[in-house]
């Protein structure tokens, strides 16, 4: 359907002419000299959201001359001028992981606004929206070559009430598609296809517009194509349902800190190691919120795929994006991915003519700046809880141990049999090397040199080590192409990195079963197992429930790691392993030169390959041909899934909104600590018997072997609410030392989080949930503010929220709030027995401080001033309506 834009408006529109052809765009220069301000200073990265801006002023879309000028003013004012803003982007990508439940939503909004008088057909993407099957693939069988198809088998046996209704979804809704299981990871997808650039649409008039390609996903790494130049973030499936249905996204003109690169990458290292460094630098540097800008010499030298690597990570530094702007490098990635060539001559016109091109007078204003000289960077990995927690790999033995000491508390040196093997287990043996993920796995640099290390290890005669569970996860199918031109996937088979499935797998918690004795093993001693993945998130309890400590590598190393078999090393200088001759090996025997990496990048990572993989990348494979539906406009509800279910969300819902109410007498669900992450809120993976969730399929007979994962079980909200807060690591402070879903109930007993919120709401209780700084760090994972809304929170009270999290609580309802003054939950001796009280929200206004009341338990009263992280006035009318999914439907039902 056409794109509608603003008025024509002479003052910034004009053509363009590419290759013979004009093409309409809006003009940066031309805004300027039309007396808008001066423009010419700005970052790349914000003069995308300035082009926003222009195409939608004066029509109707919540844009105004005022906004446009404001951008000047963030110019003149040194890199900053927070003014709301209304965004729209291009188009909106999914996963299946948080798709299904924005699927489910759409769905249930199709009841909804039937039940409001309203009709379904209302309830249809505006934008495009591509959904990529890619988190379900499970890692049941690995090393050898039966694993890729019979993980695929599997897969499709769990998922395929999931499949049936993402199929009704794809012919039931207008501008949405979905790529099939098996294709590739969905940032990949985007990077090496789906994305353009510049794209390009027809108007409400007939003619051609080129704009900035834009996009918001429901995944937090969405920000890895940002190094193709295209901004893009990642956002809750609530606040991309909305973005779909026609609301623009409400946020705050963001500071923009320049990075400045300069150096060259030396012999040895990898962009996994640049990347590692970065997110260290950014994440001390503080940047939650921000536009992050890469610049400097030193990106004449840098290879899109590095820097598609340093941007998929934007979510560990906390940044909303890492982009970078268009230069010769986008061009050659643009034609080496198999992008049509009139499209990378728009890219170039269009870039040069419009102030977005990186030339060697490229200069910008940035609100602030660091700088890291590229030379310096050293092999690295990251771990064992975070990101941004960098060790260098002359010390990850000696950190390892450290690690150990203060944090697991736990003795090195402790053995125990393993059954029916001639091994034993102890602390720091790896049991998990994962070549996973789309931030490393789709760098042919890194997965080159990955191969080589295999070939180099198996022509000595290595292997990995037997207790080490290897998997190799391709981010696309153009993985495999390049790794079996270059003869490298039999080496990796070689040594145990098998070709699993092409999806997230480890990284987002499908490990899958490691050994069942190595696991009692490592259940008697109480050992510190860890994992060695090429992934972006080693939160805890994310990996595997055996893995304590997980730490992020390059691909290259994880190979490594699994011939060395243990963290208790030093890779850098000890004897990884003997030779078939019995000789001592060393990393340095067995790591490739840069040169032989790029050699072997440059004939076997072609143009050609590109396009043979993506010519039918919505077609998917016999399996998913196979896959039958209906074609009805609403969908059909199967009582007895327990995968999709209708959320109830919109049942009994009025078509007028309420009022915000003042919290009065609420109960402490949880006090929660630092850094908790949205995977300790809503985690993805297994789970078992014993949890709310696991006995609510036990009672509908479903045998433990098909419980699948919460990530695949998102379409049910009966599964999600019962696997909130239930993070097998997650501590709640009302406990003495206990780890997972628990807390007290209103009877003062140790019982599960689900069981007590039932409790509560069963009284007409109230609940708020104190926490510590970063509170939902990590995924946009809609289903950790879906299930907090579901089980009765009404308020999350912290010392500062992640940026994502933030908006999706406030999209379901819920109100975020910050502590003032510098209280604390430990300042204030808070232990969960307190009631909580909250006035001033009956006239609440932007970012409010408003009197909260807290009551202890031997009746003592203590009043403090909390921040209300209502940021914008639209976030208001969401609060007052339950969510921003009753205010879209609401308002589409009265159309």
């Amino acid at each position: 359907m056409p794109i509608t834009v603003g008025q024509d408006n002479a003052k910034a529109r004009k053509t363009l002419s590419v290759n013979g052809k004009s093409i309409s765009y809006y003009s940066i220069p031309a805004a300027t000299e039309a007396g808008f301000g001066d423009f010419s200073k700005l970052p790349a990265a914000l003069k995308v959201v300035l082009e926003n801006m222009l195409r939608f002023e004066d029509g109707g879309f919540s844009v105004s001359t005022d906004d446009i000028k404001a951008f000047a003013e963030w110019g003149a004012n040194g890199g900053k001028n927070p003014r709301e803003i209304a965004y729209r982007p291009a188009r909106v990508l999914m996963q299946d992981f948080t798709g299904v439940p924005a699927v489910v939503d759409l769905a249930a909004m199709r009841d909804g606004i039937v039940g409001l008088k309203g009709s379904a057909a209302k309830i249809n993407p505006l934008v495009p929206v591509d959904l990529v099957i890619d988190h379900s693939v499970m890692i049941d069988e690995f090393g050898n070559p039966r694993a890729f198809q019979m993980n695929v088998d599997r897969e499709y046996e769990r998922n395929m009430e999931r499949y049936q209704f993402l199929k009704w979804g794809q012919n039931a809704f207008n501008n949405f598609r979905v790529v099939p299981p098996g294709t590739g990871i969905c940032h990949q997808v985007n990077l090496e296809y789906l994305a353009q650039t510049v794209w390009t649409d027809v108007d409400q008039n007939g003619d051609e517009v080129a704009y900035p390609d834009t996009l918001v996903g429901t995944d937090s790494h969405t920000t890895m194509v940002n190094g193709a130049a295209v901004l893009g973030w990642g956002v809750g499936g609530i606040e991309a349902e909305a973005a779909m249905l026609g609301q623009p996204i409400s946020m705050l003109i963001p500071e923009v800190i320049g990075f400045e690169l300069t150096g060259q990458m030396v012999e040895g290292t990898t962009g996994t190691d640049l990347v590692l460094k970065v997110v260290e630098m950014l994440r001390a540097k503080g940047v939650v919120g921000k536009f992050v800008e890469f610049y400097g010499e030193g990106l004449d030298r840098l290879p899109l795929a590095d820097r598609a690597t340093i941007a998929n990570m934007a979510p560990e530094y906390g940044a909303t994006c890492g982009f970078f702007p268009i230069d010769d490098e986008t061009l050659r990635y643009l034609r080496n991915t198999g992008r049509d060539e009139d499209r990378i001559a728009l890219v170039e016109a269009y870039a040069k003519e419009n102030g977005f091109w990186r030339g060697a007078d490229y200069a910008p204003v940035y609100t602030d700046t660091l700088s890291l000289d590229m030379s310096s960077i050293v092999p690295a990995i990251s771990g064992p809880k975070r990101p941004q927690d960098y060790v260098p790999l002359t010390n990850a033995k000696a950190a390892f141990r450290q690690e150990m000491e203060e944090t697991f508390k736990r003795p090195m040196g402790k053995e125990v049999a393993v059954k029916g093997e001639d091994y034993t287990m102890e602390s720091g043996k790896v049991v998990i090397a994962s070549i996973t993920s789309c931030t490393n796995t789709s760098n042919p640099y890194v997965m080159i040199g990955a191969g080589l290390v295999a070939r180099k290890a198996a022509a000595l005669g290595l292997d990995r080590k037997p207790w080490v569970k290897t998997s190799l996860a391709p981010g696309s199918q153009v993985v495999s192409a390049y790794l079996e031109a270059a003869g490298l996937q039999e080496d990796l088979d070689k040594v145990g990195f098998n070709l699993v499935g092409y999806g997230c797998t480890t990284c987002i918690g499908n490990s899958g079963p490691i050994q069942q004795e190595i696991s009692e093993a490592i259940a008697e001693g109480d050992l510190v197992a860890t994992s060695v993945l090429s992934g972006n998130r080693n939160f805890e309890g994310r990996i595997s429930p055996d893995v304590r400590a997980n730490y992020l590598a390059s691909p290259p190393l994880v190979v490594a790691y699994a011939l060395a078999g243990t963290m208790d090393i030093n890779l850098a200088t000890d004897v990884i392993a003997q030779d078939k001759d019995g000789n001592d090996v060393y990393l340095k025997d067995i790591w490739p030169s840069t040169q032989e990496v790029a050699d072997l990048v440059a004939s076997t990572v072609t143009r050609e390959a590109f396009q043979s993989k993506y010519a039918d990348v919505f077609k998917g494979d016999e399996k998913w041909q196979a896959v039958e539906t209906t074609d009805a406009e609403t969908y059909d509800w199967p009582a007895t899934s327990t995968y999709i279910q209708n959320p109830p969300y919109f049942q009994g819902m009025g078509t007028e909104p309420g009022t915000i109410s003042n919290i009065e007498g609420a109960k402490v669900l949880a006090v929660l600590g630092d850094m908790v992450t949205t995977d300790h809120i809503s985690p993805a993976g297994s789970f078992a018997t014993t949890t709310p969730a696991g006995q609510y399929l036990l009672e509908r007979q479903v045998q433990p072997r098909e419980f699948n994962s919460y990530g695949s079980r998102r379409g049910n909200h009966e599964i999600m609410m019962r696997g909130t807060f239930a993070n097998i690591r997650i501590k709640n402070e009302m406990l003495d030392g206990v780890e997972g879903g628990y807390t007290k109930g209103p009877d003062g007993e140790q019982t599960s989080i689900y069981e007590a919120s039932m409790a509560h709401q069963e009284a007409g209780t109230p609940l708020v949930v104190f926490g510590g700084e970063q509170y939902g760090a990590g995924s946009s994972r809609d289903w950790a503010a879906k299930g907090t809304a579901l089980l009765g929170v009404k308020a999350v009270i912290a010392e500062s929220f992640e940026r994502i999290h933030r908006s999706n609580l406030v999209g379901m309802g819920v109100i975020p709030f910050e502590f003032t003054a510098g209280d604390t939950r430990k300042s204030l001796g808070l232990t969960g027995e307190e009631t909580v009280s909250i006035s001033g929200l009956d006239t609440i206004q932007p970012l409010q401080e408003v009197p909260c009341s807290i009551t202890f338990a031997d009746g003592s009263v203590k009043e403090i001033t909390l921040k209300c992280r209502i940021d914008t006035a639209p976030e208001i009318e969401y609060i007052e309506h339950g969510g921003v999914l009753h205010y879209v439907l609401r308002n589409l039902a009265k159309s």
